[in-house]
This record gives C-alpha cells, structure tokens and sequence, in this order.
C-alpha cells in the first residue's frame, strides 16, 4: 500500500485533493501518502483573485488547499494542487454541463490554450513552498462526429477536467501537438514536487 494513515507521525504526507490522477501520480512514484479533500470555497478565491493571471490564480487555489488541511494536522506536510486553463486571455473554468463541454471544445479546435498546473506544500498552517508549470496545447481541427463520439465515450467524467478532456484517455485524440510536462497536464508539476520532498525530508531516498 502507498497510503499512511492520517497523522502516522511526523513527516507524514496528505495529498489535500480528490483528483484521482493526483493520487496515481504519487503511487507510481512509490511517494507513501494519504488523502483528505480541501474544503476550501474556489469560488470565492477567484472572486477575489481578480487581480492574477490564470498561472498565479493556480497556485493560489493550491496554497489555499494545502493550508486549509495543514491546520488540522500539525504533524504532516500537505500537497495542495490545483489547474487553471487560459484561452484567448479568458480563464476557462469546468464545463457544468456535457453541452457547455461540447461548446467550449468546438472554440478551441484547431486553436492553442495553455494549462497551468500549481502546487503548494504546507506545514503547520504555513505555506513552505509553492510553483506553477505550465503545458502549451495545440487541438486538433476534429469533426463534429469526432467530438459526439468523444462526449459519449468519456461521459460526465469530464465535468471534473477544467478543460473537459483527460489526455491519458480518449481526450489524447483531440491534440496535434502539447509543448510541455505530460504531468502537468495531468493535474501535478511532479518533477518540482519530488524535489521540495526531498528538500523539506518527507522523501529521504
């Protein structure tokens, strides 16, 4: 197993989200973590975020995640992540409908968008480090036919993608060409993550 229980002592990991692919990427790596969602307002953060670009405002949501479960555990380090997706100069947020999917999928085709992913790490309610990376993503012109057949294949998971596709599924099909981290698409800039592990000692090896 790749999951501690919650306060199993000092140095102990939360991963403060419920993105499945989040929790793949830490147990492939073989990062022994346990789970506890943020109960943070994201919308009330980006009601008062007005002032950032869509890089700064991910890791803000992230910070927030992250601080928000430290609070509660003294004795562990939480990992907050969050994404944000900007295209033409508009912050794009999750599709509430299959048909509000279908809608922004057709605006972006045969168009580029950028994908920020942030992360946070928290201690003892205090944030010791944060980063965004972000992945440029260039769709494809696809058929009207292709998209039905993507929205039927992929269903309301979608409505859980800020940018309604998962790149690890059937929504690689949408793209020609993404300029960046295949894990930063996926939801975690892992590479600096694994390194601040290792920095603060949660990871040792």
């Amino acid at each position: 197993m790749s999951e501690i229980a919650l306060g199993a002592g000092p140095g102990a990991l939360i991963l403060a989200s419920k993105s499945a692919a989040r929790r793949a990427m830490l147990e492939n790596a073989c990062v022994p973590f346990a789970v506890r969602v943020a109960g943070v307002d994201e919308a009330a953060i980006k009601a008062e975020s007005g002032d950032l670009d869509a890089a700064a405002l991910a890791v803000r949501l992230a910070e927030a995640k992250a601080v928000a479960v430290s609070r509660d555990d003294e004795t562990a380090w939480v990992l907050g992540s969050d994404q944000t997706l900007a295209f033409e100069n508009r912050l794009i947020s999750k599709a509430p409908t299959l048909e509000t999917a279908r809608e922004r999928l057709r605006a972006m085709r045969g168009k580029t968008h950028h994908l920020h992913s942030g992360a946070a790490l928290a201690t003892k309610g205090q944030v010791v480090w944060s980063g965004v990376d972000t992945v440029r993503m260039r769709m494809r012109d696809f058929s009207d036919a292709f998209l039905d057949a993507y929205l039927e294949a992929e269903g309301e998971a979608l409505l859980a993608c800020v940018g309604s596709y998962r790149l690890e599924g059937m929504g690689s099909q949408l793209f020609e060409a993404v300029d960046g981290d295949y894990f930063t698409v996926l939801g975690l800039p892992l590479w600096p993550v694994l390194a601040e592990l290792r920095r603060t000692g949660v990871l040792t090896a």
